[in-house]
């Protein structure tokens, strides 16, 4: 294994910036319409061919619509447009039901997570898939490595992954949960799924902006929208404390204008409806957040086949090792992991990995190359493992 283990400064930066885009988002969307596509024409192939077939589906694009949101109601005047796009074998042959599987998949993703959009009126669903280059084909269907069973990477790329997160990273994705973790239409059936949090430490000082797109329906008038968005900035102010952040401030829809009649208020409680559109890749890395101060690969994850496409694997098998080293080897504070693919190799063997650590004692990272290389080496053995957990989508990608 080509593995290089370096030192990583103990930095503790003054300033911090965490940024997360709730699944309501418009490029959220994109991103659980694309995995949701994947692992739907997986399924597909296994019933039908018994295999896995070569498929890349991690190109969509939704052109948000037109809205006149209310308080008590409102209307979509013109309905959004999703186009699922990619790459998948046997399209165009008549083999696999691919408007169904783009369709019918896609509508039950946005039924069971978006609660106030119907996704057969609000919305409509193109399938623009076409047929996988036959060098690409001939690439997936071929093994290597020490068993000669292993996938090839069939692309060249660049991971990474870090642990353990920080305090304001863990309080980013509790607030979601907090807010967003409900079965939708919940206790607050007023809070739409589209809520998007930027959090800013300043020393121990914390700052954060929620936009949270209200639904009409649910909503009366503007002191009722007022009390929803002050019911946001409690809940999440109380969060913060059990967090360790006592000072946080706090700001909910911070756009609003009520004097002009200037809301975000909704139809649907996504902004797809008519103020922003979506694409792949665009949002959350595959620990679900955005912080540029984190090393992070630029890859859309979600879509990619989970066989071989290393721009998916490796990205979640960064972030695994790096966690690995944290827990496994008491003496390690913080891991990052860098991992290269060379594309025509087996996926378990890469071009190279490099790993970066913070030692408890500030001793040199080099000494613990030998148990390092152990983690490493074991979780690169369970890449193949991976494909079941992708299917099962017990794996987050954004």
């Amino acid at each position: 294994m080509n593995l290089v283990v370096s030192d990583l400064p103990n930095d503790h930066p003054p300033v911090e910036l965490v940024e997360r885009k709730g699944r309501g988002h418009p490029d959220s969307i994109c991103d659980a319409l694309a995995e949701t596509l994947s692992r739907n024409l997986c399924r597909h192939y296994l019933e039908r061919y018994g295999t896995i077939l070569h498929h890349n589906v991690d190109k969509a694009l939704l052109c948000g619509g037109s809205a006149a949101p209310a308080f008590g109601g409102g209307e979509i005047l013109r309905p959004l447009e999703i186009y699922l796009s990619g790459r998948a074998a046997a399209a165009g042959e008549g083999k696999l039901p691919l408007d169904e599987i783009v369709v019918e998949g896609s509508r039950s993703w946005l039924a069971e997570n978006l609660h106030a959009l119907d996704p057969e009126r609000h919305g409509r669903l193109h399938n623009v898939l076409r047929p996988a280059s036959q060098a690409l084909d001939h690439l997936f269907v071929r093994r290597g490595g020490r068993d000669s069973r292993t996938p090839l990477a069939n692309d060249s790329s660049i991971a990474a992954g870090y642990a353990p997160m920080s305090a304001l990273e863990r309080f980013v994705l509790q607030a979601d949960g907090l807010l967003t973790g409900r079965s939708p239409g919940g206790s607050r059936p007023a809070w739409g799924e589209d809520i998007k949090f930027l959090a800013i430490r300043r020393g121990a000082t914390v700052s954060m902006t929620i936009a949270c797109a209200m639904i009409g329906r649910y909503v009366a008038d503007l002191d009722a929208y007022l009390a929803e968005t002050a019911a946001i900035r409690h809940k999440v102010r109380d969060l913060a404390a059990e967090c360790g952040f006592e000072e946080c401030h706090i700001r909910v829809n911070a756009a609003d204008d009520p004097s002009a009649g200037s809301l975000y208020l909704t139809v649907t409680g996504t902004s797809a409806e008519a103020g922003d559109d979506g694409q792949v890749g665009r949002g959350n890395r595959v620990n679900g957040l955005i912080a540029p101060s984190r090393p992070m690969s630029l890859e859309a994850a979600a879509g990619k086949n989970p066989v071989s496409h290393v721009g998916k694997i490796y990205n979640v098998l960064a972030r695994t090792i790096a966690e690995s080293i944290v827990s496994d080897l008491p003496e390690v504070a913080a891991a990052q992991c860098y991992l290269a693919s060379a594309i025509g190799s087996p996926v378990s063997e890469p071009a190279i990995v490099h790993v970066r650590l913070t030692t408890r004692d500030g001793s040199p990272a080099g000494r613990l190359k030998p148990r390092i290389d152990q983690v490493v080496g074991h979780e690169l053995l369970q890449t193949t493992q991976l494909v079941d957990r992708f299917l099962a989508g017990t794996i987050d990608l954004f």
